[in-house]
């Protein structure tokens, strides 16, 4: 008996797979971070709030008038005593406007560093309704070591020279109001200084003045 020899070979007669659409590989998503998202949303706002406060702040700053100069009171305020700053101010407080300012009377003593407001300044005068005004010169030693200023109240005495009797009768002291006081002279320290006196005075005031035989107290605050 012969032996049919098996000629087909392994995978005969099985036909060939047919080419299809290639489906693509699976890509897995990105794994969200819940934590940092919600940091992300964090920053997001908080950058935004910072921003509108920022805005609401700048929005609100004022421009006011400071001082810049030491300004006792009563002296009439220069360009050269202001200054101006930007700030954050509550709109119920009034500022001063810098060209209604300059030229008026300080009501108070300003200080430098300090803001100005409308209610520190007067265009009233240091004279007052029945009184003149009379310069009076004094040497150094006829100056009081404590500083003069605009308004303050001072008494004025007559003194006797040494060639005059000395029971002569002393004059009474006359009362007066310092207007302006005015720079010392260069090589003398004299300086004069202009006080505001009653009309029915000043006559009798001037004539002291012109001996050069006086000297300026001051009054304590308060004093008549």
């Amino acid at each position: 008996m012969s032996k049919t020899k098996d000629r087909s070979a392994p995978g005969a007669g099985v036909p060939a797979p047919v080419a299809g659409p290639v489906t693509p590989p699976r890509v897995s998503a990105r794994r969200r971070r819940p934590g940092l998202i919600a940091l992300a949303v964090v920053l997001i706002t908080g950058g935004g709030a910072g921003g509108a406060v920022l805005l609401m702040e700048s929005g609100h700053r004022t421009e006011v008038v400071t001082v810049v100069r030491a300004v006792p009171v009563g002296q009439v305020i220069t360009d050269r005593d202001l200054g101006e700053a930007s700030v954050a101010l509550d709109p119920a407080v009034k500022v001063a406007d810098r060209s209604d300012v300059v030229g008026k009377r300080a009501a108070v003593e300003l200080k430098p560093g300090s803001l100005l407001s409308s209610g520190q300044v007067t265009s009233g005068s240091l004279v007052r309704p029945g009184e003149q005004v009379v310069p009076v010169g004094l040497k150094p030693e006829q100056v009081p070591a404590s500083s003069l200023a605009p308004g303050q109240k001072v008494q004025i005495v007559q003194v006797p020279g040494e060639d005059e009797e000395a029971s002569k009768a002393q004059a009474e002291p006359i009362s007066a109001r310092v207007v302006r006081v005015g720079d010392p002279t260069p090589g003398t320290g004299s300086v004069v200084v202009d006080v505001a006196a009653d009309r029915t005075e000043t006559p009798l005031l001037a004539a002291w003045v012109s001996t050069g035989k006086i000297r300026l107290l001051i009054d304590a605050q308060g004093g008549a």
